[in-house]
């Protein structure tokens, strides 16, 4: 089954989300560049904080905590160096902890280096030039999973829509190279079954044929801060992950051409979209 993810600061909706069978609590501490590159999009820009890691810590049993840091970057008047950054995010508790927008294998080895062992790794390809170095990324040591960052590597490509790059071969490209590694992969979010511009159960089936383990619920799948209280939201997620976990049972039986005839109706959707 995929490891479902979902980014929260609020320690009531992470322990909401826990009992609801949410796999890992996304707390998002990356701020920096992302404004300038996703500037005037309805994207979700984050500004958690160590804090916000500590108090997550403390109310999670069961799901793991995952956190994004900043790209790897040296200190400066405003912000600390990545080596500090990273030391504090696991000292909060962090069970694993995402390294974005790199573009070279030695930013990744640097993240490697720091986090040495006492989290894991998990790098976040969502740059071009992070695509064309990925066999020398894959060749470091230390990297326990992998991520694929729809959102910014379709800006990174001038593409007009995210699922783009899972419809042109890049995202399977990187997955068969994933595979052949031996690295546990996911790639981009997922809204609810039934709904969304591209509706889940299209994009679960395409995390089935690419042999993807983890996805991100989107804000489409439900937006905390637009329910009326945390019992709806609840429900919400209850029922929200019941049909995931039933439309993923329906995948696991099917054939070859039924995942070649699904790829070709999402290819179809997003050309449309």
């Amino acid at each position: 089954m995929l490891k479902l993810m979902y980014i929260t600061n609020s320690p009531e909706v992470a322990l909401m989300i826990e009992e609801a069978g949410v796999d890992r609590v996304f707390v998002d501490m990356e701020y920096i560049g992302k404004a300038d590159r996703q500037g005037g999009m309805d994207t979700v820009q984050s500004r958690h904080t160590v804090d916000d890691v500590k108090k997550i810590r403390e109310v999670l049993t069961s799901s793991e905590l995952l956190v994004r840091c900043n790209p790897i970057h040296e200190k400066c008047e405003t912000y600390s160096s990545s080596k500090e950054e990273i030391d504090e995010i696991i000292a909060a508790g962090a069970d694993i902890v995402m390294l974005p927008y790199f573009k070279t294998a030695d930013e990744v080895r640097r993240f490697v280096e720091l986090v040495d062992g006492r989290a894991k790794t998990m790098p976040l390809v969502e740059t071009p030039a992070a695509v064309e170095a990925i066999d020398e990324i894959l060749g470091i040591d230390g990297i326990d999973e992998i991520f694929v960052g729809l959102n910014d590597l379709s800006l990174g490509y001038g593409k007009h829509f995210m699922f783009e790059v899972l419809t042109d071969g890049t995202v399977e490209i990187l997955c068969e190279k994933f595979k052949e590694k031996g690295i546990p992969y996911g790639f981009g979010g997922i809204a609810a079954v039934g709904k969304g511009l591209l509706p889940a159960e299209y994009v679960i089936a395409e995390h089935y044929r690419l042999g993807s383990t983890a996805v991100i619920l989107s804000r489409s799948f439900c937006d905390v801060n637009k329910v009326a209280s945390l019992d709806e939201a609840k429900a919400v997620f209850s029922e929200g992950l019941a049909s995931i976990r039933e439309r993923e049972h329906f995948c696991e039986m099917q054939n070859r051409s039924f995942f070649e005839e699904n790829a070709c109706i999402v290819k179809q959707k997003v050309s449309q979209i």
